[in-house]
């Protein structure tokens, strides 16, 4: 008796005939420092010249229980997005421009074209974030992950200055919080999204949400805040991306000791997923869980706060007081 590995459910002819599919628009995320083409065993990157002392910050995530959702309605071509904001928005949050993408796809039988658009939605994110997609990695895996199910990984690389990195950032009473307005839940949540619409309210994936498909509404992909953060990196002294544990978890990462958070919650522009999702789940674990429609906050020295409104679209969110650090949710 002899097996081959296509019986054993691995197709290698399949993910050879992707890496072809996915060339031209993985390409287009190429700039001059990439140094290799796609279909190598690595991806190579040269440090741009435009810097004293670089330094390079790195960061990994994925999409979370929002990819069931991707499955289950085959609509594959926005958490590539995803998958890149959670990661470049994370990078900008220390100060760092994103330079390069990789991505981890891994599923347990490859259907050529949901993957294609998975990876055209991560270079669509890319473009977006002005990085490039240097490389990645498809697994195939039978037995690990059901035929359909997939999951995924990102890994970003950014750089900043050093001596930009050592400036004093002077955080201190004061001080104006900016929020950036969030594009819906993003990618945090949706374990609890899956159970209120689904299991409690027996809502399916085309139910009527406020005339959209609820489908649409909740696979609206992360905001990537990369260009915006460029236009005022200058004129701000901390950002912080609001992902799980909301605002009262990620605020007070960038904040000093003896630094305290007050954020008033009738600044905050509504988004009418979150007005729903709210009438069955207390106040408080909705602040702890979503990001409330504030996809990044923004800690800015009162005398730029004018400037950075009009660069960043943002609004004033709250201030930064005297206190041990934490946030305050006030009216």
């Amino acid at each position: 008796m002899k097996i081959n590995y296509k019986e054993s459910g691995v197709d290698i002819d399949a993910g050879a005939k992707l890496v072809e599919e996915i060339k031209p628009f993985v390409k287009e995320t190429f700039n001059k420092n990439v140094l290799t083409s796609l279909g190598g065993f690595a991806g190579g990157f040269e440090i741009p010249t435009n810097y004293k002392n670089p330094v390079l910050f790195g960061a990994t995530d994925g999409v979370g229980t929002k990819l069931k959702l991707a499955i289950e309605s085959k609509i594959y071509d926005s958490v590539g997005i995803d998958l890149v904001a959670m990661c470049v928005n994370d990078l900008i949050c220390s100060f760092a421009d994103p330079i390069f993408f990789l991505d981890y796809y891994a599923t347990g039988k490859l259907d050529v074209d949901a993957a294609k658009d998975v990876i055209k939605g991560i270079a669509k994110g890319c473009l977006e974030a002005e990085c490039a997609l240097i490389g990645g990695e498809t697994a195939e895996m039978p037995g690990m992950y059901s035929n359909e199910d997939f999951d995924l990984a990102g890994f970003a690389v950014g750089i900043a200055e050093k001596e930009e990195l050592q400036k004093e950032r002077d955080i201190k009473p004061g001080d104006v919080l900016i929020a950036l307005k969030s594009s819906g839940i993003h990618s945090n949540g949706y374990s609890l999204v899956r159970r209120l619409f689904f299991d409690e309210l027996k809502w399916h994936l085309h139910s009527d949400f406020n005339g959209k498909p609820l489908v649409e509404v909740l696979l609206e992909p992360t905001k990537i805040y990369v260009k915006t953060y460029k236009k005022v990196k200058d004129k701000i002294k901390a950002l912080a991306h609001i992902t799980g544990g909301g605002i009262v978890e990620n605020l007070p990462r960038v904040l000093p000791e003896n630094v305290r958070a007050v954020v008033r919650k009738n600044h905050i522009e509504p988004l009418e997923i979150f007005d729903f999702i709210s009438k069955y789940v207390d106040e408080e674990e909705m602040f702890r869980t979503f990001n409330m429609g504030v996809g990044m906050i923004l800690i800015v020295d009162e005398e730029n706060v004018k400037d950075v409104m009009r660069l960043s679209g943002g609004y004033i969110l709250g201030e930064l007081v005297e206190g041990e650090k934490g946030v305050d949710i006030i009216e």
